[in-house]
C-alpha cells in the first residue's frame, strides 16, 4: 500500500516539529513547512494526498493558502485553528477545507480526523482528490437521479446542472448525494456529520452549514431548503 503523504504548515516549531514526528510514528511521509508560500512550492512540487494547514502562517496565510490550492486541485484539506469560536474557522471553510481541528490539539485525535478524511476521499485515489467514496445507497433505482435541471450522476460522480458540468469537490459530492438519496427527507446536521465526514462523535456543525452553503452556489440557492431547527432537505 502507498504511504500517505502529508502536507504539514506550521510557523512554531516546537507544534511543527513535534507534530511532524507524531504523524511519522503513525506511518505518514510528512513535508512541513514553516510558511505558507513555502507550503505552495511544496505543495506544487510534491502533491501530497492531504494538507494540514495552521490559520496563521506568515507570507501567505492559511486561508489563502487553501483557496490556491483549492484553485488547482481537489485533495483534502485540514486547517488547523487556535480557536474554536474563531471567524477563522468559517473563512477556513469557506476558502474550501474540508474540515478543522482546534490548537492545541491531542495527536491522536489528529490522526483520527485525517483517517476520517482519507477515508471519504478514497485514499487510493492519489493527490488529485478523485473520487469520493460512494455515499449512494447498495441499489440505487437508477445511476442519474434528476431534479429539475439538476443531474446527478452516482455511477460516474458527475453533477450537472442545465446541462453544464458542476465542479464539485469530493464532501461537496458526498454531501450532495446524502440529499440526493432521500429528496424531500430532512437530514440532521448531526446525521450529516456522521454520514459525510465520518464523526463517531459530536462536532462543529459549522462544518455542515458552510459546505451547505458552498454546495447551494453551485447547484442553486433554492434547491436545498433549511428547515429551522431540524436540517436541511433537498427540493425534488
Amino acid at each position: 500500500m502507498a504511504e500517505t503523504h502529508v502536507l504539514f504548515v506550521e510557523d512554531d516549531d516546537v507544534i511543527r516539529e513535534a507534530t511532524q514526528l507524531a504523524l511519522e510514528r503513525d506511518g505518514f511521509v510528512v513535508t512541513a513547512m514553516p510558511d505558507g508560500l513555502a507550503g505552495l512550492e511544496a505543495f506544487r512540487a510534491n502533491r501530497p494526498d492531504i494538507a494540514l494547514l495552521d490559520v496563521m502562517v506568515p507570507g501567505l496565510d492559511g486561508v489563502s493558502l487553501c483557496r490556491r490550492i483549492r484553485d488547482e486541485s481537489t485533495v483534502p484539506v485540514i486547517m488547523l485553528s487556535a480557536r474554536a469560536d474563531s471567524i477563522d474557522v468559517v473563512l477556513g471553510l469557506e476558502a474550501g477545507a474540508d474540515d478543522y481541528v482546534t490548537k492545541p490539539f491531542d495527536g491522536a485525535v489528529l490522526v483520527a480526523r485525517i483517517r476520517a478524511v482519507l477515508r471519504r476521499f478514497g485514499h487510493a485515489s492519489g493527490p488529485e482528490g478523485g473520487r469520493p467514496a460512494a455515499a449512494a445507497e447498495d441499489d440505487p433505482a437508477e445511476a442519474v437521479l434528476r431534479f429539475g435541471d439538476l443531474e446527478v450522476d452516482t455511477e460516474g460522480m458527475e453533477v450537472r446542472k442545465g446541462g453544464e458540468n458542476v465542479a464539485l469537490t469530493p464532501t461537496e459530492m458526498r454531501l450532495l448525494l446524502e440529499f440526493s438519496n432521500a429528496p424531500g427527507t430532512v437530514l440532521s446536521r448531526d446525521r450529516l456529520l456522521e454520514r459525510v465526514w465520518d464523526y463517531g462523535w459530536g462536532g462543529d456543525t459549522r462544518v455542515v452549514d458552510v459546505h451547505v452553503q458552498r454546495l447551494r452556489g453551485k447547484i442553486g440557492q433554492d434547491r436545498i431548503e433549511t428547515v429551522r431547527g431540524f436540517g436541511y432537505k433537498l427540493r425534488g
